[in-house]
Protein backbone atom coordinates (compact mmCIF):
# COMPACT_ATOMS: atom_id res chain seq x y z
CA UNK A 1 0.00 0.00 0.00
CA UNK A 2 1.41 3.34 -1.02
CA UNK A 3 0.85 5.22 2.38
CA UNK A 4 1.81 9.02 -0.18
CA UNK A 5 -0.65 11.16 -1.98
CA UNK A 6 -0.89 11.11 -5.61
CA UNK A 7 0.77 13.75 -7.76
CA UNK A 8 -2.31 14.90 -8.92
CA UNK A 9 -3.36 15.44 -5.52
CA UNK A 10 -0.27 17.13 -4.17
CA UNK A 11 -0.30 19.79 -7.19
CA UNK A 12 -3.52 20.74 -6.05
CA UNK A 13 -2.14 20.92 -2.83
CA UNK A 14 0.45 23.61 -4.00
CA UNK A 15 -1.78 25.52 -6.43
CA UNK A 16 -4.01 25.75 -3.08
CA UNK A 17 -0.82 26.84 -1.04
CA UNK A 18 0.18 29.41 -4.06
CA UNK A 19 -3.51 31.34 -3.79
CA UNK A 20 -3.72 31.26 0.14
CA UNK A 21 0.09 32.57 0.53
CA UNK A 22 -1.56 35.90 -1.95
CA UNK A 23 -4.62 36.16 -0.98
CA UNK A 24 -5.03 34.71 2.78
CA UNK A 25 -2.40 34.45 5.04
CA UNK A 26 -1.91 36.66 8.51
CA UNK A 27 -2.22 40.19 6.94
CA UNK A 28 -5.29 39.09 5.72
CA UNK A 29 -6.00 37.08 9.36
CA UNK A 30 -5.94 40.52 11.24
CA UNK A 31 -8.39 42.47 8.55
CA UNK A 32 -10.81 39.75 8.90
CA UNK A 33 -10.34 40.47 12.87
CA UNK A 34 -11.97 43.59 12.83
CA UNK A 35 -15.76 43.93 14.29
CA UNK A 36 -17.02 45.22 10.81
CA UNK A 37 -15.67 42.98 8.79
CA UNK A 38 -17.83 40.15 6.51
CA UNK A 39 -18.24 36.82 7.35
CA UNK A 40 -15.88 35.26 4.93
CA UNK A 41 -13.73 37.06 2.03
CA UNK A 42 -16.12 36.84 -0.82
CA UNK A 43 -13.93 37.51 -3.79
CA UNK A 44 -11.49 34.43 -2.56
CA UNK A 45 -14.43 32.48 -2.56
CA UNK A 46 -15.44 32.80 -5.78
CA UNK A 47 -12.10 31.82 -7.21
CA UNK A 48 -11.89 29.44 -5.25
CA UNK A 49 -15.42 28.02 -6.74
CA UNK A 50 -14.46 29.45 -10.16
CA UNK A 51 -11.18 27.14 -9.55
CA UNK A 52 -13.41 23.54 -8.97
CA UNK A 53 -11.97 23.93 -5.48
CA UNK A 54 -15.66 23.29 -4.15
CA UNK A 55 -16.25 20.61 -6.66
CA UNK A 56 -13.53 18.61 -5.40
CA UNK A 57 -15.25 15.89 -3.97
CA UNK A 58 -18.40 16.30 -5.87
CA UNK A 59 -19.29 13.70 -8.26
CA UNK A 60 -19.50 14.04 -11.82
CA UNK A 61 -23.09 13.77 -12.67
CA UNK A 62 -24.24 16.59 -9.68
CA UNK A 63 -21.58 19.15 -11.59
CA UNK A 64 -18.11 18.41 -9.45
CA UNK A 65 -15.03 16.74 -10.23
CA UNK A 66 -15.32 13.57 -8.70
CA UNK A 67 -11.68 13.68 -6.69
CA UNK A 68 -10.73 11.68 -3.53
CA UNK A 69 -10.16 12.20 -0.70
CA UNK A 70 -6.92 13.38 -1.18
CA UNK A 71 -7.66 16.41 -2.94
CA UNK A 72 -9.85 17.17 0.25
CA UNK A 73 -7.32 16.84 2.64
CA UNK A 74 -4.73 18.91 0.72
CA UNK A 75 -7.37 21.79 0.60
CA UNK A 76 -8.04 21.60 4.29
CA UNK A 77 -3.89 21.79 5.20
CA UNK A 78 -3.51 24.43 2.63
CA UNK A 79 -6.79 26.57 4.45
CA UNK A 80 -4.96 25.23 7.42
CA UNK A 81 -1.49 26.91 7.25
CA UNK A 82 -2.81 30.22 5.89
CA UNK A 83 -5.79 30.70 7.90
CA UNK A 84 -7.98 31.11 5.17
CA UNK A 85 -10.88 33.49 5.88
CA UNK A 86 -13.11 31.54 3.44
CA UNK A 87 -15.48 28.48 4.68
CA UNK A 88 -13.90 25.93 2.76
CA UNK A 89 -13.23 23.32 5.31
CA UNK A 90 -16.52 23.11 6.59
CA UNK A 91 -17.66 22.92 2.88
CA UNK A 92 -15.72 20.02 2.65
CA UNK A 93 -16.97 18.58 5.92
CA UNK A 94 -20.56 18.61 4.72
CA UNK A 95 -19.84 17.50 1.27
CA UNK A 96 -18.05 14.25 2.93
CA UNK A 97 -21.45 13.74 5.21
CA UNK A 98 -23.73 14.19 2.00
CA UNK A 99 -21.60 11.82 -0.22
CA UNK A 100 -21.81 9.40 2.71
CA UNK A 101 -25.28 9.45 4.01
CA UNK A 102 -27.31 11.15 1.19
CA UNK A 103 -29.65 10.04 -0.51
CA UNK A 104 -30.14 10.40 -4.14
CA UNK A 105 -32.84 13.25 -3.99
CA UNK A 106 -30.47 14.94 -1.11
CA UNK A 107 -27.54 14.99 -3.25
CA UNK A 108 -29.24 16.11 -6.22
CA UNK A 109 -30.86 19.22 -4.45
CA UNK A 110 -27.56 20.24 -2.48
CA UNK A 111 -24.43 19.14 -4.23
CA UNK A 112 -24.59 20.95 -7.25
CA UNK A 113 -25.09 24.19 -5.49
CA UNK A 114 -21.89 23.37 -3.23
CA UNK A 115 -20.09 22.42 -6.17
CA UNK A 116 -20.43 25.87 -7.83
CA UNK A 117 -20.19 27.79 -4.62
CA UNK A 118 -23.50 29.16 -4.43
CA UNK A 119 -24.57 26.83 -1.48
CA UNK A 120 -22.33 27.08 1.83
CA UNK A 121 -23.11 24.31 3.82
CA UNK A 122 -21.38 24.08 7.55
CA UNK A 123 -21.51 21.03 10.07
CA UNK A 124 -23.23 21.27 13.15
CA UNK A 125 -21.92 18.99 15.83
CA UNK A 126 -20.52 21.51 19.05
CA UNK A 127 -23.01 22.36 21.79
CA UNK A 128 -22.47 24.64 24.92
CA UNK A 129 -19.79 23.19 27.28
CA UNK A 130 -20.22 19.60 25.67
CA UNK A 131 -17.36 17.29 25.00
CA UNK A 132 -18.97 14.53 23.45
CA UNK A 133 -20.15 14.73 20.03
CA UNK A 134 -22.41 11.07 20.29
CA UNK A 135 -24.03 12.74 23.53
CA UNK A 136 -26.21 15.21 22.08
CA UNK A 137 -28.79 17.36 23.64
CA UNK A 138 -30.53 18.20 20.35
CA UNK A 139 -33.35 16.67 19.81
CA UNK A 140 -34.70 15.17 16.94
CA UNK A 141 -38.37 13.85 17.06
CA UNK A 142 -41.50 13.91 14.18
CA UNK A 143 -39.10 15.39 11.71
CA UNK A 144 -38.12 18.44 13.74
CA UNK A 145 -35.49 19.58 15.72
CA UNK A 146 -35.25 21.10 19.29
CA UNK A 147 -31.89 22.46 20.97
CA UNK A 148 -29.45 24.70 20.35
CA UNK A 149 -26.03 24.21 18.83
CA UNK A 150 -22.69 26.77 19.48
CA UNK A 151 -20.38 27.28 18.14
CA UNK A 152 -20.80 26.49 14.92
CA UNK A 153 -17.44 27.54 12.78
CA UNK A 154 -19.10 29.60 9.51
CA UNK A 155 -22.21 29.70 10.49
CA UNK A 156 -23.04 33.47 9.64
CA UNK A 157 -23.56 33.51 5.84
CA UNK A 158 -23.93 29.87 5.53
CA UNK A 159 -26.86 28.64 3.65
CA UNK A 160 -26.97 24.88 4.84
CA UNK A 161 -26.15 23.05 7.84
CA UNK A 162 -25.61 19.28 8.99
CA UNK A 163 -26.70 18.86 12.68
CA UNK A 164 -25.86 16.16 14.83
CA UNK A 165 -28.63 15.42 17.02
CA UNK A 166 -30.22 12.58 18.84
CA UNK A 167 -32.96 10.33 16.78
CA UNK A 168 -34.38 7.66 18.28
CA UNK A 169 -31.89 5.25 16.89
CA UNK A 170 -29.20 7.26 18.34
CA UNK A 171 -26.60 10.45 16.97
CA UNK A 172 -27.08 10.92 13.63
CA UNK A 173 -26.82 13.76 10.81
CA UNK A 174 -29.73 15.80 9.67
CA UNK A 175 -30.36 18.45 6.88
CA UNK A 176 -31.85 21.89 7.82
CA UNK A 177 -32.19 24.83 5.32
CA UNK A 178 -31.26 27.91 7.59
CA UNK A 179 -33.65 30.28 5.96
CA UNK A 180 -36.02 28.31 8.18
CA UNK A 181 -33.52 28.36 11.41
CA UNK A 182 -32.55 31.07 13.75
CA UNK A 183 -29.04 31.70 13.45
CA UNK A 184 -26.86 34.48 15.30
CA UNK A 185 -23.73 35.84 15.50
CA UNK A 186 -21.05 34.69 18.69
CA UNK A 187 -17.67 35.39 19.47
CA UNK A 188 -15.01 32.45 20.70
CA UNK A 189 -11.67 32.98 20.74
CA UNK A 190 -10.88 32.73 17.27
CA UNK A 191 -11.56 36.06 15.75
CA UNK A 192 -10.69 34.73 12.29
CA UNK A 193 -12.36 32.52 11.48
CA UNK A 194 -16.85 33.64 12.16
CA UNK A 195 -18.92 31.31 14.21
CA UNK A 196 -22.89 31.26 15.26
CA UNK A 197 -25.68 30.26 17.48
CA UNK A 198 -28.48 27.86 15.70
CA UNK A 199 -31.68 28.04 17.22
CA UNK A 200 -33.67 24.67 16.77
CA UNK A 201 -37.67 25.54 18.34
CA UNK A 202 -38.82 22.89 16.02
CA UNK A 203 -37.17 23.89 12.92
CA UNK A 204 -37.69 20.87 9.96
CA UNK A 205 -34.93 18.43 9.49
CA UNK A 206 -34.27 15.80 6.76
CA UNK A 207 -32.39 12.43 8.60
CA UNK A 208 -29.07 12.20 6.54
CA UNK A 209 -28.46 8.37 7.25
CA UNK A 210 -28.33 7.08 10.20
CA UNK A 211 -26.26 6.25 13.70
CA UNK A 212 -23.80 4.46 11.51
CA UNK A 213 -23.71 7.05 8.99
CA UNK A 214 -22.67 9.85 11.60
CA UNK A 215 -20.00 7.41 13.33
CA UNK A 216 -18.61 6.90 9.88
CA UNK A 217 -18.68 10.53 9.09
CA UNK A 218 -16.81 11.26 12.11
CA UNK A 219 -14.00 9.02 11.19
CA UNK A 220 -13.54 11.18 7.72
CA UNK A 221 -14.02 14.13 9.84
CA UNK A 222 -11.60 13.34 11.78
CA UNK A 223 -8.76 12.99 9.45
CA UNK A 224 -9.85 16.02 7.20
CA UNK A 225 -9.76 18.04 10.36
CA UNK A 226 -6.20 16.44 10.99
CA UNK A 227 -4.59 18.00 7.83
CA UNK A 228 -5.92 21.90 8.60
CA UNK A 229 -4.55 21.35 11.87
CA UNK A 230 -1.14 20.07 10.38
CA UNK A 231 -1.30 22.81 8.42
CA UNK A 232 -1.49 25.31 11.15
CA UNK A 233 1.25 23.74 12.91
CA UNK A 234 3.35 23.74 10.10
CA UNK A 235 2.87 27.08 9.62
CA UNK A 236 3.50 27.88 13.40
CA UNK A 237 6.69 26.25 13.24
CA UNK A 238 8.07 28.03 10.49
CA UNK A 239 7.23 31.53 11.87
CA UNK A 240 8.75 30.31 14.96
CA UNK A 241 11.99 28.63 13.02
CA UNK A 242 12.77 31.65 11.36
CA UNK A 243 12.59 34.08 14.44
CA UNK A 244 15.04 31.59 16.08
CA UNK A 245 16.96 32.51 13.53
CA UNK A 246 17.17 36.22 13.45
CA UNK A 247 15.91 37.04 16.92
CA UNK A 248 19.59 37.98 19.15
CA UNK A 249 20.18 37.64 22.51
CA UNK A 250 23.13 37.60 24.42
CA UNK A 251 25.09 38.37 21.70
CA UNK A 252 23.75 35.55 19.17
CA UNK A 253 20.96 34.45 17.42
CA UNK A 254 18.67 32.12 19.99
CA UNK A 255 18.47 29.44 17.51
CA UNK A 256 21.89 28.59 18.64
CA UNK A 257 20.99 27.73 22.20
CA UNK A 258 20.27 24.13 22.52
CA UNK A 259 16.91 24.64 24.30
CA UNK A 260 15.22 26.34 21.85
CA UNK A 261 16.24 23.82 18.89
CA UNK A 262 15.03 21.05 20.92
CA UNK A 263 11.92 23.25 20.84
CA UNK A 264 11.82 23.54 17.47
CA UNK A 265 13.03 19.68 16.99
CA UNK A 266 10.09 18.59 18.76
CA UNK A 267 7.62 20.99 17.14
CA UNK A 268 8.71 18.95 14.01
CA UNK A 269 8.47 15.72 15.45
CA UNK A 270 5.23 15.96 16.95
CA UNK A 271 4.17 17.77 13.08
CA UNK A 272 5.59 14.67 11.51
CA UNK A 273 4.06 12.17 13.83
CA UNK A 274 0.36 13.32 12.87
CA UNK A 275 1.35 13.40 9.20
CA UNK A 276 1.94 9.78 9.63
CA UNK A 277 -1.41 8.78 11.15
CA UNK A 278 -3.47 11.56 8.98
CA UNK A 279 -1.80 9.54 5.80
CA UNK A 280 -2.97 6.19 7.33
CA UNK A 281 -6.34 7.81 7.72
CA UNK A 282 -6.78 8.84 3.64
CA UNK A 283 -5.38 5.44 3.12
CA UNK A 284 -7.96 3.64 4.61
CA UNK A 285 -10.64 6.19 3.74
CA UNK A 286 -9.41 5.43 -0.33
CA UNK A 287 -9.72 1.74 0.55
CA UNK A 288 -12.53 1.31 2.60
CA UNK A 289 -10.01 -0.11 4.67
CA UNK A 290 -10.82 -1.64 8.27
CA UNK A 291 -8.72 0.12 10.15
CA UNK A 292 -10.09 3.81 9.43
CA UNK A 293 -11.51 3.92 13.00
CA UNK A 294 -8.16 3.33 14.27
CA UNK A 295 -6.10 5.64 11.98
CA UNK A 296 -8.37 8.55 12.35
CA UNK A 297 -8.69 8.93 16.16
CA UNK A 298 -4.92 8.49 15.97
CA UNK A 299 -5.11 11.44 13.32
CA UNK A 300 -7.07 13.44 15.44
CA UNK A 301 -5.20 12.85 18.59
CA UNK A 302 -1.45 13.28 17.49
CA UNK A 303 -2.38 16.28 15.06
CA UNK A 304 -4.76 18.09 18.20
CA UNK A 305 -1.23 17.37 19.66
CA UNK A 306 1.02 19.15 17.57
CA UNK A 307 -1.09 22.26 16.54
CA UNK A 308 -1.52 22.77 20.09
CA UNK A 309 2.51 22.46 20.74
CA UNK A 310 3.37 24.82 18.51
CA UNK A 311 0.73 27.74 18.38
CA UNK A 312 1.86 27.29 22.78
CA UNK A 313 5.74 27.00 21.81
CA UNK A 314 5.41 29.84 19.51
CA UNK A 315 4.13 32.01 21.89
CA UNK A 316 6.43 31.51 24.04
CA UNK A 317 9.78 30.88 21.48
CA UNK A 318 8.66 34.86 20.38
CA UNK A 319 9.11 36.05 24.13
CA UNK A 320 7.70 38.95 25.34
CA UNK A 321 6.24 40.02 22.06
CA UNK A 322 4.49 36.73 21.27
CA UNK A 323 1.78 37.48 23.92
CA UNK A 324 1.11 40.94 22.33
CA UNK A 325 -1.76 41.88 20.05
CA UNK A 326 0.49 42.89 17.23
CA UNK A 327 2.46 39.97 17.33
CA UNK A 328 0.88 37.01 14.69
CA UNK A 329 1.41 33.92 17.21
CA UNK A 330 -2.24 34.54 18.57
CA UNK A 331 -3.40 33.48 15.19
CA UNK A 332 -2.34 30.28 15.40
CA UNK A 333 -3.13 29.95 19.41
CA UNK A 334 -6.45 30.91 18.71
CA UNK A 335 -7.00 28.57 15.84
CA UNK A 336 -5.71 25.74 17.78
CA UNK A 337 -8.07 26.05 20.53
CA UNK A 338 -10.91 26.57 18.33
CA UNK A 339 -9.66 22.95 16.50
CA UNK A 340 -9.44 21.65 20.04
CA UNK A 341 -13.47 21.88 20.28
CA UNK A 342 -14.15 20.97 16.80
CA UNK A 343 -16.22 16.82 16.87
CA UNK A 344 -15.40 16.30 20.54
CA UNK A 345 -12.08 16.84 22.94
CA UNK A 346 -8.88 15.10 22.66
CA UNK A 347 -9.69 13.02 25.64
CA UNK A 348 -13.09 11.76 23.62
CA UNK A 349 -10.91 11.14 20.74
CA UNK A 350 -8.34 9.12 23.03
CA UNK A 351 -10.61 7.23 24.47
CA UNK A 352 -12.10 5.63 21.05
CA UNK A 353 -8.21 4.71 19.83
CA UNK A 354 -8.07 2.57 22.25
CA UNK A 355 -11.59 0.86 21.97
CA UNK A 356 -10.02 0.16 18.59
CA UNK A 357 -7.48 -0.82 19.46
CA UNK A 358 -8.74 -3.48 22.03
CA UNK A 359 -11.44 -4.22 19.06
CA UNK A 360 -8.27 -5.41 16.28
CA UNK A 361 -6.43 -6.94 19.05
CA UNK A 362 -9.36 -9.33 20.08
CA UNK A 363 -9.97 -9.71 16.76
CA UNK A 364 -6.41 -10.51 15.92
CA UNK A 365 -6.33 -13.39 19.15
Amino acid sequence: MNFDFSDDAKALGEQARKLFADKAGTTAARAAMAKDAPAFDAGLWAEIANLGWTAARVPEAHGGLGLSAEETCQLAEAAGAYLATVPLVSVLLATEALLLAGSDAQQARWLPGIADGSVIAVVATNEPGAVNPVALSVKAADGKLHGVKSPVADLPGAHLAIVAAAGADGPSLYLVDLKDAQVESVETLDLVRRHGKLTLNGVAAEALGDAAAYQAWLDRAAVILAYEAIGTASSAMTMTVEYAKTRVAFGQTIGRYQGVKHKCADMFIKIELARAHALHGVAMIGSDGGELRQAAAAARVASLDAVSYCAEEAVQLHGGIGFTWESDCQFYYRRARALAATIGARGWWADRLVRALELRNRAAA
